[in-house]
């Protein structure tokens, strides 16, 4: 075990005052942070650090607008550490800082950076759910939810122009291992010391709706359960956040990983997305192949695009040895009848 997941996200924004209402709406606990900035916490023990856009102490930008400019993956021990700083040195640039962080830009051109993290256990005691013949909750009745609380960051999704390439990079040096390919989409990885389906997932910046795209896509907090997304969502909305972007239904469920999800366009860049009842794996766990409009949604209550469309190929197979990934390498063509991508 070594790398345990998303220790924190910094951000660059446009209007603090925008960003620190969302977060706040969203669920989050605000920490003491820097003057002219702000820090959100979990249960974790995960963070969100928004800093204004020209911030000399943020990383260049290399997109523009709001957005995640820096990613900060926790590490069990210093040893481990050490051990994954010598694997990035082999061909890039590590800076260090005077606490041991070590910072890199990956293969994408994203800054990233490594820190020891001392990871809090999360509590969820979600409710049992009832069915016909399968009474799971008797004479109890379910809590009752006012707000949507985020315990976890989930996990993150880059866009990459080789996606094939940045996994391998970062399942070579830091030790991840693929959870599942979507074909001419993406690869979805799981970081060895984290049970969740991905930390990172890498979206293709061959498609209409992503080409040229730098930068972070979206990031996913982790709720216990269903209805903790709906009262969330629910909330957001009344408070006048809007749920509506390109190429996905509010409310939907992916296929790959079983996830429950709702997504809110986020005044700091991207999107942020509440997520819940996602798979966990560990090493047994048997990597697949999707087409990528079958592995995207189980179903959505609005249906654009060919998302919404009848006659989808079931297409999936295992993929243990992870053949699939040379028909994708340096993958630089647009799949014909592409209309974007949900992740």
């Amino acid at each position: 075990m070594a790398i345990l997941g998303i220790e924190s996200v910094v951000y660059g924004v446009e209007d603090m005052a925008l960003c620190n209402r969302f977060w706040d709406d969203y669920g989050l606990t605000r920490l003491d942070g820097p003057e002219d900035g702000s820090v959100w916490g979990f249960p974790s023990g995960s963070r969100l650090i928004m800093r204004p856009i020209d911030d000399p102490e943020l990383p260049p930008a290399y997109f523009p607008g709001s957005g995640a400019r820096e990613t900060f993956l926790g590490v069990d021990t210093a040893e481990n550490l050490e051990i994954l700083v010598r694997r990035l040195k082999v061909d890039r640039e590590v800076r260090r800082d005077t606490d041991g962080t070590a910072h890199f830009v990956d293969p994408d051109g994203n800054p990233m950076a490594l820190r020891v993290w001392n990871k809090r256990p999360v509590l969820c005691r979600p409710d049992p759910v009832n069915a016909p013949d399968f009474i799971q909750r008797l004479n109890q009745h379910r809590k009752w939810r006012t707000r949507a609380r985020p315990k976890t960051i989930n996990h993150i999704v880059y866009f990459s122009d080789d996606y094939v390439a940045t996994y391998e990079f970062y399942r070579d040096r830091l030790g991840f291992t693929m959870s599942d390919h979507s074909k001419a989409n993406g690869i979805f990885a799981r970081a060895d010391g984290t049970y969740e389906h991905h930390t990172i997932f890498w979206l293709t910046t061959q498609h209409k709706g992503t080409k040229g795209k730098r930068g972070y896509a979206h990031i996913a907090f982790g709720l216990e359960d269903i209805d903790e997304v709906m009262v969330g969502a629910n909330y957001m909305q009344d408070k006048g956040w809007s749920h509506e972007r390109p190429f996905a239904a509010a409310l939907n469920r992916h296929r790959i990983s079983s996830a429950m999800y709702y997504y809110f366009p986020c005044p700091a860049g991207g999107d942020a997305e509440y997520h819940a009842d996602t798979d966990y794996l560990d090493d047994g766990w048997v990597p697949r192949v999707w087409e990528m409009a079958f592995g995207g949604a189980l179903w959505q209550t609005d249906s654009p695009g060919f998302f919404g469309q009848r006659g989808i190929t079931w297409d999936v197979k295992m993929d243990a040895d992870e053949a699939s990934l040379e028909e994708y390498r340096g993958f630089g063509k647009t799949p014909s009848g592409d209309a974007g991508s949900i992740y």
